[in-house]
């Protein structure tokens, strides 16, 4: 066994890759051989820390210093400073956006202190390539008591318990899916992971495959088990070029190990997971358009009922779970419902990832416990809004998230209380507008990508979309009527209510909150022919 005085921790997470953390990692090591400290101190390649716009980031251990935009050439500076002096580089520390002070430890930064991570709970902390370090941090145990000592009921139970909600968007809860699919009569049975993520502005899926793949697996493997399926699939959007490489890396160790193939753990239980790769259909997000691209076919809603949970795949029960609901299941089998429950709220437990773009000094990954106010991840996570300037918007959900203004800054983000405000929780993209935005400008923007995304299966979608995009383009160039208000809230009304799928339900919210909180700037392009930000189409006519 190997023993190390010291860690450094680099992010290998896509954000830091495209930065240099790659070069970064090179110099390191290039750096402690030239010292001869390379069996000292240890390189770690992890996934992402999930500050993502301060990379790349390196982490030294057994401190905790968090070092932020480390180039190659500040490497030996480090090693020499910090490493062999004991001295902190000060300058390359993690700074707070409204109050400049350096922060030396992970622990000390704004950025991590409200933040529970469970789903996240090895994400940056672990080498994501090696199944040794996954299994080190409680890894594969869960799979191995629910093997040993728990009944398929009783694990069910658990999940039941335990109130955890679907996080891909509906907020279903996952236990009553879970036993409806294994209530499900069939001589054959699926489990499939949906890792599409096609919703503008989210990348948690992403990160977590990249920083955790063992986490999804052995969740996996444990609900094959429960609704009694020897088959996985992990239907993962074509783009994730890194997640398929360690997605692939992991089942190959998790087979060589023995916890995927055959008699797992030396029990009658065998079950297998392949990886299937989506075309970059945002409509294949929906559980039945996936189901249908993994069987060769066009990517397009099936009617429902039947369910995925009587007929999935192939005609078979099909369990459906996104890569977030998956990394909950192993904690709360291993610390048990009642804890997982005690955390968030009453109605949504547990805790929910977001992605922060915009208009925010912190951009990235954070996971957060579910009631946690838009106020506290915006200003004490986000570190509030570049240049000082005034919160306009926050669009919850994705792009099909509704648009909310500053009064509800300090409403609760779960399920429930977002829908009640007519907005969603949704994929838990999160994306922070200033006051320099046009709202027609953003709203067209939006509609323009469900335009473009529409399947067009279904007439409600295919011509709503399309409808609504050349309403609000006329809007923009300041030849709009008040007519045509009245035309886009009547064509979303008739979309919420009969589009086939969620894409076409969910496409006229951003539209919808917008003229609810808004108005007026819809009423000044159509009235006054000028736009009260100066920022779009109008202005550069003019």
């Amino acid at each position: 066994m190997e023993f190390y005085r010291s860690h450094i921790l680099v992010c290998a997470g896509t954000n830091c890759v495209l930065n240099g953390s790659k070069m970064v990692e090179r110099a390191f090591n290039k750096e402690l051989e030239k010292r001869d400290l390379d069996k000292e101190i240890k390189i770690v390649e992890t996934g992402c820390f999930g500050i993502c716009d301060h990379g790349p980031t390196i982490v030294i251990y057994p401190e905790g210093v968090l070092y932020c935009r480390v180039k190659e050439e500040d490497v030996q500076e480090i090693v020499e400073e910090h490493i062999v002096k004991g001295r902190i580089v000060d300058r390359l520390l993690y700074r707070e956006e409204i109050v400049p002070k350096a922060r030396q430890t992970v622990r000390e930064v704004d950025y991590f202190k409200k933040q529970e991570r469970i789903v996240l709970r090895n994400c940056g902390i672990i080498d994501p390539e090696s199944i040794e370090e996954y299994i080190s941090r409680n890894g594969y145990e869960a799979l191995g008591k629910c093997l040993s000592e728990l009944s398929r009921d009783e694990i069910i139970e658990e999940i039941k318990e335990s109130g955890l909600r679907g996080r891909g968007g509906a907020g279903f809860p996952t236990g009553l899916k879970w036993e409806f699919t294994k209530k499900a009569e069939g001589d054959q049975k699926y489990v499939i992971c949906n890792a599409d993520e096609g919703e503008p502005g989210t990348f948690k899926d992403r990160l977590i495959l990249e920083g955790d793949p063992h986490s999804v697996i052995e969740a996996m493997t444990i609900a094959g088990y429960v609704i009694g399926s020897n088959k996985g699939i992990v239907y993962l959007r074509g783009e994730y070029s890194l997640s398929l490489e360690r997605l692939k890396q992991a089942t190959d160790q998790a087979r060589e190990y023995g916890l995927l193939g055959e008699n797992i753990f030396g029990t009658e239980f065998s079950f297998d997971i392949e990886i299937r790769e989506g075309a970059g259909a945002y409509v294949c997000g929906e559980e039945t358009a996936l189901i249908e691209s993994i069987e060769g076919d066009r990517g397009e809603p099936r009617y429902k009922p039947p369910y995925p949970t009587n007929q999935g795949l192939w005609g078979k029960p099909t369990l459906v779970n996104n890569v977030e609901t998956l990394a909950n299941i192993s904690p709360i089998i291993l610390q048990g419902g009642c804890w997982f429950k005690a955390i968030g709220t009453e109605n949504c437990p547990g805790t929910k990832v977001f992605t922060m773009t915009g208009d925010i000094n912190n951009k990235g990954l954070i996971e957060v416990p579910m009631g946690i106010t838009l106020r506290e991840v915006i200003y004490e996570i986000g570190g509030g809004l570049p240049g000082g300037k005034k919160f306009k918007m926050a669009q919850t959900g994705g792009t099909s998230g509704g648009c909310i203004p500053a009064e509800y800054l300090d409403l609760p983000m779960d399920y429930d209380t977002l829908a009640d405000a007519g907005t969603a929780l949704g994929s838990g993209a999160l994306l922070i507008m200033d006051e320099t935005h046009c709202i027609v400008d953003i709203t067209k923007c939006f509609m323009q990508f469900f335009k473009h995304e529409s399947c067009g299966k279904c007439t409600p979608c295919r011509e709503g979309t399309l409808r609504m995009k050349q309403l609000l383009d006329k809007i923009s160039r300041g030849e709009g009527e008040q007519n045509d208000i009245k035309v886009i809230e009547a064509l979303s009304r008739t979309m919420i209510s009969s589009a086939l799928c969620g894409l076409g339900q969910a496409a006229p919210n951003p539209v919808m909150t917008t003229l609810k909180f808004y108005r007026d700037e819809y009423d000044a392009h159509i009235n006054n022919r000028t736009c009260p930000t100066g920022g779009c189409e109008l202005v550069q006519q003019a």
